[in-house]
């Protein structure tokens, strides 16, 4: 018995269509950690939106604990955009520059 392609094709789109709307979902939800006065939020896949730190925690002003979270802030996102690039660029080593939607 032979191979379907037609029906095998429709499988496959099938599936990228389900995880493209999954990833869609995902970047659309908050999860936030917690821990002693610190609150960081992330997307639903992992990527860092935000840092919030109680003033108790490190007993500063204000002003001074902004700059502090805006400049974590900034260093959490350039470090999840060059992991983002080093995946994409070891992934397309594997495919052979081949891109397969929800991989990366």
């Amino acid at each position: 018995m032979g191979l379907n392609l037609g029906n095998l094709m429709k499988q496959v789109q099938n599936v990228q269509k389900k995880a493209a709307e999954a990833q869609a979902e995902l970047s659309n939800l908050e999860v936030i950690g917690e821990c002693g006065g610190v609150q960081v939020i992330c997307d639903g896949q992992g990527k860092f939106k935000s840092i919030t730190i109680s003033p108790e925690t490190l007993n500063v002003d204000k002003e001074t604990l902004e700059t502090l979270e805006d400049i974590i802030s900034t260093a959490m996102k350039q470090a999840g955009e060059r992991a983002a690039k080093e995946m994409e660029e070891k992934m397309k080593q594997v495919t052979g520059g081949i891109k397969i939607p929800g991989l990366f």
